[in-house]
């Protein structure tokens, strides 16, 4: 097709762009983690949309506490194409749900470096911990263990 131009990367352009090691990048393609990696005639990689589209995924599903074992299921399933929607549907689904939880545990833990904030700012402005210690009360004191 005449006007069509499709971006390319070169590992090393891929690497920077995700912040990750060149090495990683071939070890996910050793892995069979980016289908259809093209290689230039000198047998370099050369990553297209496409692979580009697989990265992303690869590393929101890492973020995500995903290992590349299972993310390499999520790999298979896609190459199985229309076969396999409602096991990406349901395996996506479950990634939300871990992602909430890690979501809960972050707030939490800000929660709780705010009240930090607030009883160190109060004990930096009277000079002392000593008012602080007897009128702010520990939310964490609190909880109920899950």
């Amino acid at each position: 097709m005449k006007g069509v131009w499709i971006m390319e990367y070169t590992i090393g352009e891929a690497a920077k762009r995700f912040n990750l090691n060149i090495s990683t990048l071939r070890y996910y393609d050793k892995q069979g983690l980016i289908p259809n990696l093209q290689k230039n005639q000198s047998g370099n990689r050369i990553f297209d949309e496409n692979a580009i589209t697989c990265l992303i995924t690869i590393e929101c599903l890492k973020e995500s506490g995903m290992s590349l074992k299972e993310i390499k299921t999520f790999i298979d399933w896609c190459k199985d194409g229309d076969l396999s929607l409602e096991k990406r549907l349901e395996m996506f689904l479950q990634q939300r749900k871990a992602v909430e939880a890690q979501i809960k545990e972050l707030e939490d833990t800000l929660a709780y470096i705010d009240f930090k904030v607030g009883y160190y700012t109060q004990a930096v402005n009277d000079g002392t911990e000593q008012y602080v210690k007897e009128s702010m009360i520990n939310p964490r004191l609190f909880e109920t263990v899950q």
